[in-house]
């Protein structure tokens, strides 16, 4: 397995939306409810590479693309917020997202931030149990105020940093 990580401005514009529509696939109500935020997202990176390059990042294996981290530094020093984080389908379950996590964890903790959190749907058991095995506690659940057809509480994660 030859894992690395490389820049997003590496890549052509289209690729954060892409890794996220794919990863998502197993619902297509998540195109559905967040398509135009993830173009939004691909835009804003694509527009703004040293932001794309410095927050987040894309995985690659055996040279393809197959996830992809985000964060957001707009809180620090106080926290940073983990961003978009996923591995496209037909490489989940294999361990990568952890190891593409415990990446963009290193990379934040060189950017002086306090703690790090995240916050993932309640009924995204993977990502919980990954979120978790990586050190990250949950310090809150909130409901889901949304009006899309998603249901279940969003569960907050902190990390505290040295």
């Amino acid at each position: 397995m030859a894992m690395h990580f490389r820049k997003v401005s590496e890549f052509n514009r289209g690729i954060l939306f892409e890794l996220l529509s794919d990863a998502y696939s197993f619902d297509s109500r998540w195109q559905e409810c967040c398509g135009a935020d993830w173009k939004e997202f691909d835009d804003f990176f694509f527009d703004n590479p040293r932001i794309a390059d410095r927050y987040g990042f894309i995985t690659v294996l055996n040279g393809k693309p197959v996830g992809l981290a985000s964060w957001d530094p707009r809180k620090m020093p106080e926290y940073v917020e983990i961003g978009h984080n996923c591995i496209i389908s037909s490489h989940k379950g294999n361990g990568y997202g952890a190891v593409q996590l415990r990446e963009a964890l290193r990379r934040i903790a060189g950017q002086d931030a306090g703690k790090i959190v995240v916050t993932t749907n309640a009924r995204m058991l993977p990502a919980r149990r990954m979120y978790e095995s990586v050190g990250f506690n949950v310090c809150g659940t909130r409901g889901n105020e949304s009006r899309t057809a998603f249901s279940g509480d969003y569960v907050d994660y902190e990390m505290m940093l040295p």
